[in-house]
C-alpha cells in the first residue's frame, strides 16, 4: 500500500489486482489488473516522469504511467518468489527467495545479483533495507535470527552478522533516521511474541528491544520519521504505535 500524486492510494492484493483509492471521495472506482500473481509491493518514482513499479510473486515487475494508468513496461526476472522491490538511483532492487536482483529501470537489464550464501538450502531470503548513503544492503533470511550487512562496494566480502537475541526469525524492517526497526517472531518464556529491535545503523547495535505484540510482528510503518506503527498476525491483528527517538 503506498500513497501516490497526494491523492491517490494504490493497494496490491493477493487477487493480483492493484486497488486504485481516490483519497477526497475515499471510494474505490479504479483498479490495474495486468498481475497474473500476488501483488507484493508497489514503489513509486517521485522525480519526472514519474512511475510506479509493482512487483507479483511470480517475478514480474511493471512500470507504470501514473497519470494515465498504462503500462510503460514489463521486465520478467529469472527467479519467482519475488517479495518485495526498492528503489534507488534508476536501479529496482528485486528480493527472491534465492537471490537480491538489481536491475535498471529504464531497460530492465539486470546489473547485480547477490546469492543466498547460507549453507541451509532450506532458507530464503526474507526481506531487506537499502543504506545508499553508507554503501550497505541489510538481509535478513528466513528461520533465522540473524541481520546480514553487505558493503556494496565490494560484495567478495563476507557480510557482517547482527545476532538478535530471543528471536526466531526476522520478519520486516524499515530503516527510522539512523536506524533500522526490525519486526520478528520471539519466543519469550517459552510463547511466541511479536517483537521489534531498534538497531543503530552506524554501531550495528540493538540500542531497544520492544515487546508490545502476543503475535508475529508482520509490517512496519514509518510515519514522518516521528512515529513507527507496527502490525501483527492474523491470532491478534492489532496495530501499536510507538515514538520514534
Amino acid at each position: 500500500m503506498i500513497m501516490v500524486e497526494q491523492s491517490q492510494v494504490w493497494i496490491g492484493s493477493q487477487d493480483s489486482n492493484i486497488y486504485i483509492i481516490n483519497t477526497h471521495s475515499m471510494s474505490c472506482n479504479k483498479q490495474l489488473n495486468d498481475h497474473r500473481s500476488d501483488v507484493t509491493d508497489i514503489i513509486v518514482q517521485e522525480e519526472w516522469p514519474s512511475e510506479a513499479y509493482s512487483s507479483s510473486l511470480d517475478g514480474t515487475v511493471i512500470a507504470w504511467n501514473i497519470s494515465t494508468l498504462k503500462v510503460n513496461r514489463v521486465f520478467q526476472l529469472p527467479c519467482q518468489n519475488l517479495t518485495s522491490v526498492k528503489l534507488h538511483n534508476d536501479q529496482l532492487w528485486c528480493c527472491t527467495g534465492s537471490c537480491i536482483l538489481v536491475v535498471s529501470t529504464h531497460e530492465f537489464q539486470l546489473q547485480l545479483k547477490i546469492e543466498h550464501h547460507l549453507k541451509d538450502v532450506c532458507s530464503y531470503f526474507l526481506c531487506f533495507q537499502l543504506f545508499p548513503e553508507r554503501y550497505e544492503v541489510w538481509a535478513s533470511y528466513s528461520g533465522s535470527s540473524d541481520l546480514y550487512v553487505w558493503n556494496t562496494k565490494d560484495f567478495s566480502r563476507p557480510p557482517q552478522k547482527i545476532h538478535l537475541q530471543d528471536c526466531s526469525e526476522i520478519t520486516c524492517m524499515i530503516r527510522v533516521k539512523n536506524q533500522v526497526w526490525v519486526g520478528s517472531s520471539a519466543r519469550l518464556q517459552g510463547k511466541s511474541k511479536g517483537k521489534i529491535y531498534v538497531i543503530c545503523a552506524e554501531k550495528k547495535s540493538v540500542e531497544k528491544e520492544l515487546v508490545g505484540h502476543a503475535d508475529t510482528v508482520r509490517a512496519l510503518c514509518s510515519a514522518e520519521d516521528r512515529y513507527v506503527l507496527s502490525g501483527s498476525g492474523r491470532e491478534e491483528g492489532k496495530i501499536a504505535i510507538w515514538k520514534a527517538e
